[in-house]
This record gives C-alpha cells, structure tokens and sequence, in this order.
C-alpha cells in the first residue's frame, strides 16, 4: 500500500509503504540513469540492516527499492553538536562491520583523487576565492590520502553520514539511529569522519577555528578508534570542496567555511607526529 510523498528527498522520490505483512515502509523510486543509484543499493543490501535501513525488496528494472521506515533526522532532534557527533561515530562503527559484496565501489585512492581535481578546477572557474595556500595544503593532503590507501583497513564506508542522513529507530530504548542515502566507498574509516568536519561551520567560527577543529578532529579520532592526521586531512579537502562549491553556487556559506580552512592551514605539518 502507498501513502503520501515524503519531503527532503532531492534526487529521488520517497513515499509512505506498507508491505503485504503490515510492516511500515518506505519506497524509494530514482530517476532513470542515475548512475548513484546503484552504490547506494548495493551499499544498503550488503549491510543487512546493520547500521543502515533495511532493505527490504528491490526492483532493478524500475529503479526502486524497498525499505525499513525510520524516525525523524538527529538534525530535528536539538541535540548538543557533541551529543550529534557520538550518537553518528555510534552508527557509523555499525555500519563499518558490513560486508563487501562484491560491487566495484569507488576506492579511496579514487576519492582523493576526484577530490584533488574538483578542487583544482572550481577554484580557477570560480575565480580563486581562497588563497593558493589553501589549494596547495589540499592539494598535498590529497596526495598523501592517496598514497594512503590500504586494501586492508578499508572498509564500506557511507560517504555522506551527516545528522539529515542519521535516523532514529522508532520504539527503541535507549535510542537507536541508522543511516540512509549512502554513496558506497571502499575508503579508511576516516573518511567518514571527514564529513562531521565539514559540518557545524557556526561553531568553529564562534570561537578559534583552528582549535576548535583540532578539538573535534580529536574526538572524532577517539570515539572511531583512527589516527587523528588522517581524520584531519580528510577533514580539510570535504570543508574545502564543498566550500567551493557553495561559492560556485552563489551559497553565502561557502565563504564561511573556506575562512575556517584559511585558519586550519596554519597548523604545522608536523603537528600530529610530535
């Protein structure tokens, strides 16, 4: 059975469901030829619930999938950023345990690749709305999370884990959240982590940004169990792309966050090996 349409979808259309056993659903329908489609199914069917939605039927020649019917977003939810940041570690060191499943996904020597390359041409075609230093420290982090790269210690990664894609799980005490909308990556955990540095620009700039991203990037280390260089060099190139994008865009943010990238370059290259 099919109910009203939900909003907040921006690349797919989401509606209400019940499934023929009465269980609350969602049914996600893309649009044709969306390449993203397929990472993103590929990545909820490997993770079995675990973590992410469950999937509970998937049609490929129509391009719609099935699945578990969540709560609202952590972002509704008013929680303190720390209170945000522990409950999405909490979700993501779950959704980590998921197999591969043999699809081709997007490794991270790839991400840091694309990432390098997005960021050297938005910031030509935009004009050079930052710094050279700027580019050149992400150039340089990107290089090095290249080289980086360990077949062994990737995991399934989600790409995207932010407080709109963390859902809380209905009727669960203490609270449960799983992720939705993932990209699929087969990148080191703190990529993923990368994202929660991207986010929350207001507070960085309420304070020093520079310690203030250290701080978090230190929790972040901890709560996932990484090395805290690679959380913020990950860090640095998502603030940095999406930044650029945002003025690319016209977005007023933009500028925000690339003014918190100027402070963060400051910190010595050596910082974290002392």
């Amino acid at each position: 059975m099919i109910g009203r349409t939900l909003g907040g979808g921006t690349e797919a259309l989401v509606v209400e469901a019940t499934t023929s056993g009465g269980r609350a659903a969602v049914l996600k329908v893309f649009p044709p030829g969306q390449e993203a489609a397929a990472g993103e199914v590929e990545t909820l069917v490997a993770a079995g619930g675990h973590g992410y939605a469950e999937v509970y039927a998937v049609d490929e020649s129509h391009g719609a999938i099935l699945l578990e019917r969540l709560g609202p977003p952590l972002a509704d939810m008013e929680l303190p950023i720390d209170s945000q940041i522990t409950i999405i570690c909490e979700t993501l060191n779950e959704a980590w345990a998921a197999p591969l499943d043999g699809h081709r996904y997007t490794s991270g020597a790839e991400k840091a690749e694309s990432l390098r390359d997005f960021i050297n041409a938005t910031w030509r075609d935009s004009g050079h709305p930052c710094p050279s230093q700027v580019i050149e420290t992400a150039l340089r982090f990107a290089e090095e999370r290249r080289r980086s790269f360990d077949l062994h210690s990737a995991v399934l990664a989600h790409g995207d884990a932010h407080p709109w894609n963390t859902l809380l799980v209905p009727g669960t005490r203490p609270n449960r959240f799983k992720l939705i909308d993932p990209d699929g990556l087969f990148v080191e955990r703190a990529y993923d982590l990368a994202i929660l540095m991207r986010e929350w620009t207001g507070e960085l700039l309420a304070g020093d940004p520079l310690q203030l991203g250290l701080a978090r990037c230190y929790r972040l280390a901890e709560l996932a169990g990484v090395e805290p260089e690679a959380v913020w060099q990950w860090g640095l190139l998502e603030r940095t792309s999406t930044g650029l994008l945002c003025v690319k865009l016209g977005l007023g943010e933009g500028h925000e966050m690339l003014t918190v990238v100027q402070r963060w370059i400051e910190l010595p290259s050596d910082h974290f090996r002392r």
